[in-house]
């Protein structure tokens, strides 16, 4: 039979570990392995505003990556500078 003190422990109370840049690195190789030039995967894959699934749905149904990226740039990013 277990604690019950112990098996209230949270099991990792540190959020501020590196689980970000795993994530992004994660993202990063998903985009590569999809088709993605390696200098525009990263890009995205930090982006938290890009979402890749969607990036994904848009390769499935043929749209070429970089094209795909541009679609879902974030309406700052795309707006022309004035």
């Amino acid at each position: 039979m277990t604690d019950a003190k112990h098996a209230m422990t949270p099991i990792r109370s540190d959020w501020s570990s590196p689980a970000p840049r795993a994530h992004d690195d994660w993202r990063r190789r998903r985009l590569v392995a999809a088709g993605f030039e390696a200098q525009l995967a990263a890009q995205l894959a930090e982006d938290a505003l890009v979402d890749l699934h969607e990036l994904l749905v848009l390769l499935d149904r043929g749209c070429p990556p970089a094209l795909a990226a541009r679609i879902l740039a974030p309406l700052d990013a795309a707006a022309p500078a004035r």
